[in-house]
């Protein structure tokens, strides 16, 4: 019989539920975008949570057709967004209630991680990465963040002052009309557009922080004056944020002397995003490595607390055999 473990994860865009096995091969991964109306640019806390309370179940009635016949052993949830202690929203108190009362059903341990490790814990599968230190690129409608992963240390670096990066992608593609999220559709908007770079890039602190605000208000006001149309102005925005978050990586590089990188989160599993992004670093060091999730874990998922959830359960294992 296969052991596994499941994990979940419920932010402020998806309902997710994810199996691994014990050893940390991936089963399954089951998810579901929250509703969102056309002009609308997210949801209140509150509307999270409802959602996640009637999309949970489905999820783990999706999840149960891949595990049939096999012992789940240990549960993992994202409780908390970040590691920080005073790090809290709403929505994520519904999968960390579902999987302790999982865990409690079933007689096995309930584990508890974040929803910012789960992105760098999914973003590692099938990734490239080399074992050792890494710098770890956090992208998305809720963060934006350079951290440091020395062994189970993770530790920000950087990132931004105001706007994240998701916010910008989706505050300027519902100005034009599309459906939030905007991601996929801006991109594809963006790949039929030019970039001239007209955008400017603002950093402090040494390249490590950075300011998106402002190139967002400019870019909606090209929206609202026609200025440019709406396929350059979405590649400018992707422009940008290429621009900007090699600025980060190179100053996270040169401040800690760490040579691979990782970028996550939704904004990360954009084509054009990742070629834009990389070539960016590669004119100015070649020698430093970037890595990116697969697409379809870079977006929120439950991989990662299902990945975290297993290790944590093979170190007590070894822990009681020891």
């Amino acid at each position: 019989m296969r052991q596994v473990v499941v994990g979940l994860d419920t932010s402020c865009y998806t309902t997710s539920a994810a199996a691994v096995t014990a050893d940390g091969q991936v089963v399954a991964s089951c998810r579901k975008l929250l509703p969102v109306k056309l002009g609308e640019r997210g949801l209140r806390q509150s509307e999270g949570v409802f959602i996640h309370v009637r999309q949970l179940p489905e999820r783990l009635e999706e999840l149960r057709e891949f595990i049939r016949g096999d012992e789940i052993v240990a549960v993992c949830a994202s409780s908390r967004p970040r590691d920080e202690e005073e790090s809290y929203m709403p929505v994520f108190q519904v999968g960390d209630a579902q999987a302790r009362g999982l865990a409690a059903m079933l007689g096995v341990p309930y584990f508890s991680s974040t929803h910012q490790r789960g992105h760098v814990a999914a973003a590692m599968v099938d990734s490239g990465i080399a074992p050792g230190d890494l710098l770890a690129v956090h992208l998305s409608g809720g963060t934006t963040e350079l951290l440091s992963l020395r062994g189970e240390a993770l530790s920000l670096l950087g990132g931004t002052l105001d706007l994240h990066a998701g916010q910008v992608v989706d505050r300027v593609g519902v100005a034009l009309g599309l459906p939030f999220p905007a991601g996929p559709h801006l991109e594809e908007l963006a790949l039929r557009g030019h970039a001239e770079a007209r955008l400017p890039v603002s950093m402090a602190e040494g390249g490590l922080r950075c300011h998106l605000s402002g190139a967002e208000s400019q870019a909606q006001r090209w929206i609202a004056s026609g200025t440019l149309s709406a396929e350059d102005t979405a590649m400018e925005v992707y422009d940008l944020l290429a621009r900007t978050v090699a600025r980060l990586i190179l100053a996270g590089a040169a401040k800690t002397g760490i040579r691979q990188v990782l970028i996550a989160g939704g904004v990360a599993s954009s084509a054009l995003f990742r070629r834009l992004v990389t070539e960016r670093i590669r004119k100015s060091d070649r020698g430093l490595r970037v890595c990116f999730g697969k697409p379809e874990y870079s977006g929120d998922n439950a991989v990662g607390a299902a990945l975290i959830g297993a290790r944590k359960y093979r170190e007590m294992m070894e822990k009681a055999h020891a």
